[in-house]
């Protein structure tokens, strides 16, 4: 009897360490981040990439191994970004910082905020980044300054986008 009780004990055992976590698969942006697929179309594509460079949509994939794509859609044409990305919780609110190095098309590296919030039954994300190198003059906005203080707050709004996550 101590032999099937032993037997049956270490069964369970195995039976419950394969059993993957039911946490695993589940999303949380206080530990992932932007970690994930977002999209951001219409009215939530920043002022800036519809005024400038006349951009109606956004998809982003960011890896859990750091690395990230970027598709941006203006008039039917497509330029994907790739590169990695180092993403670190701010001391400010839910609000973290990000550093993308894009290596493809040009290498370029961009720094900025993001906030996610949950909506309804998925998540809705604040972005925004600034070119830093090489320069064009704008400096990244801050968890400090929130959201708007790309250039010290000169563009206002117009650099803030909002993505949707994409939810699978």
């Amino acid at each position: 009897m101590k032999k099937l009780m032993l037997i049956l004990f270490a069964f369970s055992i195995v039976l419950t360490s394969c059993k993957k976590s039911e946490e695993e698969d589940v999303y949380n942006p206080a530990e992932d981040g932007l970690v994930g697929e977002w999209q951001s179309s219409g009215a939530n594509v920043s002022g800036l990439l519809v005024t400038y460079f006349g951009i109606d949509s956004v998809y982003g994939k960011f890896n859990t191994n750091n690395t990230y794509l970027v598709e941006s859609f203006a008039e039917g044409a497509k330029t994907t970004y790739t590169g990695t990305y180092v993403q670190t919780k701010s001391t400010t609110g839910s609000i973290w910082t990000i550093v993308l190095n894009q290596s493809s098309p040009t290498a370029v590296t961009s720094e900025g905020i993001f906030e996610i919030t949950k909506s309804g039954t998925s998540y809705t994300m604040k972005y925004e980044v600034a070119q830093t190198t090489p320069s064009i003059g704008a400096t990244a906005p801050t968890p400090a300054g929130g959201f708007g203080s790309t250039s010290g707050g000169a563009l206002g709004n117009l650099n803030v986008q909002t993505f949707v996550q994409i939810v699978k």
